[in-house]
């Protein structure tokens, strides 16, 4: 490792600590986490019946995390660069001797870890599924690291809303629509309409963009290449949207 790589690896890492310390500084981090795990409880065992179901797996607590992260993943990112603005701190964070793409990846890691931080607290659900019978482990560990990557795909979104606007309820109703849109195209009342008058490659075409398609082949436990590209693109997209929006306002 030369000593520009040991820099960059540094300034992302101060950044990203600046960032982390931001998150649990303030009791927004608690309540998200707290709402978090009180919804995943609820939607797993009063909606989708988990113990009556009498299987050990958790598909009924992965089945909704796209539409818990609707909501509550814009909430995270929605202040990244919207409250730097409104502070008037953007301008002298990039006068720091640190590269946009530094500080975009240092803010977008901190919430990721933090979002993960957030997953690894359910553990108490793989407990009790492996107290109630012999579940599949890897279709756990499977939907767990798809969980993750969809969590990280949604953040980019919100970060790069966060970045176009210094009003953190904009970027909020912003990143949800965006992430809406990635979910619906996927979502089967929608793809049956499609059906109905589109050509069979448009349709699957359209499904091919949601989360959901898929967010499902990765739950059931199967780890294809092309799911983890397709959410690592969104990310990569999203986060190069973002360098050109802020780039755009540097040169304006």
């Amino acid at each position: 490792m030369n000593m520009n790589q040991a820099k960059t690896i540094t300034n992302i890492t101060v950044i990203l600590k600046r960032e982390l310390g931001s998150y649990f500084g303030s009791p927004v981090a608690y309540v998200f986490i707290i709402v978090f795990l009180m919804l995943s409880g609820f939607f797993t065992f009063n909606i989708s019946h988990f113990f009556e179901m009498g299987q050990a797996d958790l598909r009924s607590f992965f089945q909704w995390h796209p539409w818990i992260y609707l909501f509550l993943v814009p909430a995270v990112s929605m202040r990244l660069w919207a409250e730097e603005r409104r502070l008037g701190t953007m301008e002298l964070l990039l006068t720091l001797p640190v590269t946009l793409p530094q500080v975009i990846l240092g803010k977008f890691l901190a919430g990721w870890i933090f979002l993960g931080i957030a997953l690894l607290l359910t553990f108490p659900l793989v407990i009790t599924t492996l107290y109630l019978g012999n579940p599949d482990l890897g279709a756990i560990f499977c939907g767990y690291i798809g969980s993750f990557l969809m969590a990280g795909a949604y953040l980019s979104i919100g970060i790069m809303t966060s970045s176009m606007t210094r009003s953190q309820v904009i970027s909020f109703i912003l990143a949800v629509v965006i992430c809406l849109f990635f979910i619906l195209a996927g979502f089967s009342p929608v793809t049956r309409a499609f059906s109905g008058w589109a050509p069979l490659w448009l349709t699957d075409l359209v499904a091919q963009l949601s989360f959901l398609t898929h967010f499902a082949s990765i739950e059931r436990g199967v780890l294809d290449i092309r799911d983890i590209l397709y959410f690592v693109s969104i990310i990569f997209f999203m986060l190069y949207t973002n360098a050109t929006i802020l780039e755009n306002r540097k040169t304006s």
